[in-house]
């Protein structure tokens, strides 16, 4: 790309803010090509997605209301696009990146994103949403500081260092999607890998007696993970945004999508020490390693890595239930987290959704309340701005379970803005469900064993609950959430296993304000991509 077109290409992105942004906050400009390009996660080559040659892509490091200009070239020979896990994009669902809410980029040509990390702070990272390209890559980490006038309840760590790890398969993505498109799930995974290699191929280098933070993010496809140092304990700060009671663990589970940040403090002999993944509630365990090298150590890390946790579910029921939010902290805003009393305020409505495995067409699908995604031929938010007929149906998927056979239908679920929800999600399977939320944050009020009734509200913790952007639901369990609805846009619900997600367990929730004000939400975006029934309409002028 030439500077001239580089310059041209930005001198519009700068126009275009001016409806969608808060001039006082500062920018951030992101230049992307994505390509094809030969990787070795597992030792031996293969076909990845690299953004700007890397793999794992670019980190993005922002503070708090930074308004972030991301312009993505598409090099690849098929459709592209990125979504932003754990980014709320207030006001803005036309920026979140998945089927439901944009055009995919063509190939050869671009798109950008404008985001603004509104009242956001800590750790997430972003992925490629469309067929079964994060099976290749395409992903990286998120890291939002506090502004410098907002206390943080630690003092700065010495280094910063992000993981992101999960499982990943030999197969070329292609190829994973074919599987599933055959009605069959995925084969297990062949590894796992930390920042994009395989066991001791990435060494985080510390000083002794000082202490690090770590930012851990499960980007895999399919498997839970648990996370542990050799030697070390591990303070959990904060988890997608929120900072914690800072509890001491010597291991964390950690799911699928989920993101949790540590504090490390080097205070053992100067030696090197594994770091440790390894695969959760699954009969083969996987494990990978990198090392832990103190700057001072001439000894290699020695003894077997430490165990972990392999199939047990109390233990890991048991640590979930312990991680709750610091009150007293401050998030990205000066006033205390816990200012928000949300066991006060009185829900309007609970929506139940239980996940399922049917047949249909002698085919495997995945279901949310026996609803089977399957994408339409239009982005659903420009079919709701357009008010295009046909596309989708509000209420095309029920609130609570039906207990019928699955079927296929493009879902979307009605709510209302500013509404309080409890969501309950039930899972009657043998395997432990991800949940994943676009543009909302919710408090964890409750988990358990069994089946969810209106009596399991009395053991909800409604003073200090977690809230963050995903959830588990253990196996033959329910986990309950109270979540504000105050965020107005066409909104991603899905599964984190992305197989399951792939074949449908997935629906979108339409958070509406009759009000239609750019105070609830921004108009579409002038450089908006248009395709499928909106193809030749008109967005604003540039």
């Amino acid at each position: 790309m030439t500077s001239v077109v580089y310059w041209s290409i930005l001198a519009v992105t700068v126009l275009m803010l001016v409806d969608c942004t808060n001039g006082e906050d500062p920018y951030r400009f992101f230049t992307w090509n994505v390509t094809y390009g030969d990787i070795y996660p597992l030792g031996f080559k293969q076909q990845g997605i690299l953004i700007n040659g890397q793999f794992p892509g670019p980190q993005i490091e922002s503070v708090t209301n930074e308004n972030l200009i991301i312009s993505v070239f598409n090099s690849l020979d098929e459709p592209f696009l990125i979504s932003w896990n754990g980014i709320q994009q207030r006001r803005n669902s036309w920026q979140d990146g998945v089927y439901g809410t944009n055009c995919a980029i063509p190939p050869g040509q671009n798109f950008t994103y404008i985001l603004q990390v509104k009242d956001q702070i800590g750790s997430f990272f972003y992925f490629p949403s469309l067929a079964f390209h994060k099976a290749a890559g395409g992903f990286g980490g998120i890291k939002i500081f506090s502004r410098s006038v907002i206390p943080v309840p630690f003092l700065p760590p010495a280094g910063d260092y992000t993981i992101l790890t999960g499982d990943w398969f030999r197969q070329n993505h292609t190829d994973l999607k074919a599987i599933l498109d055959s009605g069959v799930n995925l084969p297990f995974p062949d590894g796992l890998l930390i920042n994009g290699r395989g066991s001791n191929g990435n060494t985080f280098t510390v000083d002794q007696g000082k202490t690090y933070r770590f930012r851990i993010s499960n980007v895999g496809l399919t498997t839970s993970i648990n996370f542990r140092i050799q030697g070390h304990k591990m303070l959990l700060v904060e988890v997608e945004g929120t900072h914690t009671l800072q509890n001491t663990y010597e291991s964390l589970d950690i799911h699928l999508g989920q993101s949790y940040s540590v504090l490390v403090t080097c205070d053992q002999p100067a030696q090197d020490y594994f770091i440790v993944v390894s695969t959760r509630f699954t009969s083969q365990v996987l494990a990978a390693t990198s090392i832990l090298h103190y700057s001072n150590s001439a000894l290699s890390a020695s003894g077997p890595p430490p165990a972990g946790p392999t199939t047990e579910i109390d233990w890991s029921l048991n640590q979930a239930r312990s991680i709750r939010q610091n009150l007293t902290a401050s998030g990205p805003r000066p006033n205390p987290q816990g200012s928000y009393h949300y066991g006060q305020v009185n829900t309007t409505h609970t929506i139940r959704l239980a996940n399922s495995a049917p047949i249909i067409d002698g085919k495997l699908r995945y279901a949310v309340n026996s609803v089977s995604f399957i994408p339409a031929d239009t982005p659903l938010k420009l079919a709701d701005y357009y008010n295009i007929q046909g596309v989708f149906s509000l209420g095309s998927i029920p609130d609570s379970p039906t207990g019928s056979g699955g079927y296929l239908q493009t879902s979307v679920m009605a709510s209302d803005f500013r509404n309080f929800v409890e969501i309950v999600f039930e899972n009657s399977e043998d395997t432990v469900q991800s949940w994943h939320i676009d543009g909302h944050i919710f408090f964890v009020v409750g988990m358990d064993g069994g089946q969810w009734s209106p009596a399991s509200r009395s053991s909800y913790n409604l003073r200090d609950a977690i809230s963050r952007c995903s959830i588990q639901v253990y196996p033959r369990s329910w986990t309950a959430i109270y979540m504000p609805l105050d965020n107005v846009g066409m909104w991603n619900v899905r599964s984190e296993n992305w197989a399951r997600q792939y074949l449908g367990q997935q629906f979108y929730l339409r958070v509406n304000s009759p009000a239609n004000s750019w105070r609830d939400e921004y108009p579409i975006p002038k450089n908006a991509l248009l395709c499928g029934r909106a193809s030749g309409r008109k967005t604003r002028p540039l």
